[in-house]
């Protein structure tokens, strides 16, 4: 499963390759969990979080000793993102998906864009 990001920011719109491996995490421990108790994670690397309908989706860095990027995500359409601090981050915003990736991952998209997971 990849990752990938569309922008139409320049009038032509290019995809581009945001994670190549992708953990999807369905579960409620698995949610809860997070990233938690990791020590780093790789680049290309992503955690997606699906939930049934856009909501409030809170995020927390509680024992994550690393910086990441979190995309808050409906329908496929990036809401907002932010670079969230090792153990004291927290941010929220409304989304069906959010998705956490290495800090500088998500540098280059914006809100408005688009990120879908590839089979």
């Amino acid at each position: 499963m990849r990752l990938v990001h569309r922008s139409d920011r320049s009038g032509n719109s290019e995809e581009t390759l945001l994670a190549g491996d992708v953990d999807v995490a369905r579960s409620t421990l698995e949610q809860g969990r997070g990233l938690m108790f990791r020590r780093s994670i790789p680049d290309g690397y992503a955690l997606v979080f699906p939930f049934d309908a856009p909501d409030t989706q809170w995020l927390h860095m509680l024992f994550v000793p690393f910086a990441i990027d979190a995309l808050w995500v409906v329908d496929g359409e990036v809401r907002k993102t932010k670079r969230l601090a090792p153990f004291v981050g927290l941010g929220r915003g409304r989304a069906d998906t959010v998705i956490e990736l290495p800090a500088g991952a998500a540098d280059e998209i914006a809100v408005g864009d688009e990120v879908r997971l590839v089979e």
